[in-house]
């Protein structure tokens, strides 16, 4: 059974930076991709960053480009979302995601097979 954990959230002040985590266990399929997509009240689920295990290229929402970055550690199957100036507008709860699906518009949340629970990031001013 493929899990998705993640772990960082948490509370910053406007400009600060947080590092979300998501530890992917269960895929025996070495090829699938992850992505990052969050939801704040009253919206709709939105994607904002993500890769494919194994590959170089990665995709950004452009509210995100220039201030997330999304990473892996293949070896510890771990992805990672840097989040660096959070704004007013970025409070929501993250999510990590994953798919086996290969040809996917990669920021599209209806192409998602697996969800994890979500960590909540708050922002101050």
């Amino acid at each position: 059974q493929v899990q998705l954990v993640e772990s960082g959230g948490g509370s910053v002040q406007v400009g600060g930076s947080l590092r979300l985590s998501c530890s992917v266990s269960g895929y025996t399929d070495s090829n699938y991709y992850m992505g990052w997509f969050r939801q704040a009240p009253g919206k709709e689920r939105e994607g904002i960053a993500g890769l494919y295990r194994g590959g170089t290229t990665t995709y950004y929402a452009d509210s995100v480009k220039g201030r997330l970055t999304v990473s892996q550690d293949n070896a510890k199957k771990t992805l990672y979302l840097q989040m660096d100036s959070l704004q007013p507008e970025d409070p929501a709860m993250y999510y990590c995601a994953a798919t086996l699906a290969l040809y996917i518009a990669p920021l599209d949340p209806s192409y998602i097979d697996v969800w994890g629970k979500g960590v909540l990031v708050t922002v101050s001013s």
